[in-house]
């Protein structure tokens, strides 16, 4: 008796030395967890293939996840960078000359005013909004070096995820303490969100935001390419995201007198950029693995504040994950039931 209570008190202590280290070491390289969530991302995307390749066609595992590395960065960081500088650009030209944005905020505030006859933006909040898009600014513009890191320790880590895939695959599924049927349930999961919100998602944001630029173009908005960028950036929250740049814009555009403008805006942006989200997610998201709004919202509320960048995509996995288990653990310790 007195044995076994001394082995488990040596179990426990053990244990919490590990604990303690892994939070410590957690703790250190939080900084870099953005990278591991990108590379796991791209793990799960292009395992598949690459298994594909070297276990059927012999394809040697080192330069071919080399290639595949070369084409994350030609398809997806190229891109990316790209749209980065020319925000970046426009960022530059609104800090050296803020003149421009505090006189689109005045105006739009005195257009609600005389629309409603409440003073909802006042000088206090504009004065508020000013202040914090001061702090935010130079924010975005200092997080270049941590961005560059994150993506270093992406094709870093995703080098090595594919090259010993097997047998990393093979270690996860023997620490999980579940069934079999329920690590593959964990996995099919896990597969299907990252799919459907590294893929589909980003996909249909993309479509709203070309469609968004096809009519800002057509009415002859100043910066229709970036501000349909924008637009495809804030279309990753479903429902509400594009209504966030295209409706400020329309009342920008009657507050200038510009009344056929924003009148032939606001009749495209309902009815062709806010359509695009439901058309899109029933046909194409259907197939490459449907995510509800409400989990994508909630997933993102919470997934941005935890996961930086990649929170698009493991935020909803969060929320998928917290009903997966709860149907887990029912079917793992209520007699096999399935529920």
């Amino acid at each position: 008796m007195v044995p076994d209570f001394n082995n488990r008190i040596r179990q426990i202590s053990f244990l919490l030395i590990v604990t303690a280290l892994a939070v410590i070491v957690f703790m250190q390289l939080y900084i870099f967890f953005p990278g591991f969530l990108g590379a796991l991302t791209l793990y799960i995307l292009c395992r598949r293939y690459y298994f594909h390749l070297t276990e059927k066609r012999k394809w040697n595992k080192s330069l071919t996840a080399i290639l595949f590395m070369v084409l994350f960065m030609a398809c997806i960081v190229a891109p990316v960078y790209f749209s980065i500088q020319m925000i970046f650009q426009k960022i530059n030209m609104i800090v050296e000359n803020p003149d421009q944005v505090n006189h689109a905020i005045d105006a739009i505030a005195t257009q609600l005013r005389e629309w409603t006859g409440q003073d909802l933006l006042n000088k206090e909040a504009t004065a508020d909004i000013r202040k914090k898009a001061t702090g935010f600014i130079p924010g975005i513009l200092n997080s270049s070096a941590t961005m560059l890191g994150n993506l270093l320790m992406i094709l870093f880590l995703a080098y090595f995820m594919f090259k010993n895939g097997r047998m990393m695959e093979e270690a996860v599924e023997d620490f999980i303490p579940l069934k079999h049927k329920n690590i593959q349930s964990l996995a099919d999961e896990t597969c299907g969100m990252v799919r459907a919100n590294a893929l589909g998602i980003p996909l249909i944001s993309l479509i709203q935001g070309l469609v968004a630029l096809l009519g800002y173009w057509v009415v002859g908005i100043e910066d229709f390419v970036l501000l349909g960028l924008i637009t495809g950036l804030f279309a990753f929250f479903p429902v509400i995201g594009t209504a966030m740049i295209w409706l400020p814009l329309v009342i920008f555009l009657f507050s200038k007198g510009e009344n056929a403008k924003a009148i032939g805006l606001t009749v495209y942006s309902i009815t062709v950029i806010g359509n695009i989200d439901y058309v899109a997610r029933i046909t194409f998201l259907q197939k490459v693995g449907n995510v509800h709004p409400v989990i994508t919202i909630l997933g993102l509320i919470a997934g941005l504040k935890l996961f930086g960048f990649w929170g698009f995509i493991f935020g909803p996995l969060l929320i998928s994950y917290l009903m997966l288990l709860v149907r887990i653990y029912k079917n793992e310790f209520s007699g096999g039931r399935a529920v």
